[in-house]
């Protein structure tokens, strides 16, 4: 089934604060940021990534017009995260969930639907983002070129 909806924008990342913001953390002398690149897949997002997703998404979804204009009724799109996980030097992603409050906006079977196509959206933004935004190369050690080793290493022979 094929979803005849406008692409929405793409959403706010925001997500979780950075690691050294939460109170169990001590405090760090200086403030590294969103370790979680938050800011830049958001621009990626912007530049492109979002749409082509979202209509390879719409293409093979299960959602119809009306349960998917709920979906942008009740803000889900905006409630994506996405990030790089340094662990495994991946974009990683939490779809968002039908809050309570909102369950009975849909009917009872549908509910699983919506949370399991928003799953697989994030999925397929995640997989876009890996594979035709953020492709690595042989050379390159991560996403970003800031993950770039910064020495050389040098072989015992001097080489």
């Amino acid at each position: 089934m094929t979803l005849d909806v406008e692409v929405p924008d793409p959403p706010s990342l925001r997500g979780p604060q950075s690691r050294e913001n939460y109170e169990a953390v001590a405090e760090q002398d200086d403030d590294p940021g969103d370790d979680y690149r938050r800011a830049e897949l958001e621009s990626v997002l912007r530049d492109g990534a979002w749409a082509d997703a979202f209509e390879e998404w719409a293409d093979g979804t299960e959602l119809s017009e009306g349960e998917f204009g709920t979906v942008v009724r009740l803000e889900l799109i905006d409630r994506f995260d996405f990030y790089w996980d340094p662990a495994s030097d991946e974009v990683g992603y939490r779809a968002p969930e039908v809050p309570d409050e909102a369950r009975e906006e849909f009917e009872v079977d549908v509910v699983a639907l919506v949370e399991d196509e928003l799953d697989t959206l994030g999925r397929v933004v995640s997989e876009m983002l890996e594979n035709e935004y953020l492709p690595r190369d042989d050379e390159t050690w991560g996403f970003f070129a800031d993950d770039e080793p910064e020495d050389e290493y040098e072989f015992r022979d001097g080489t």
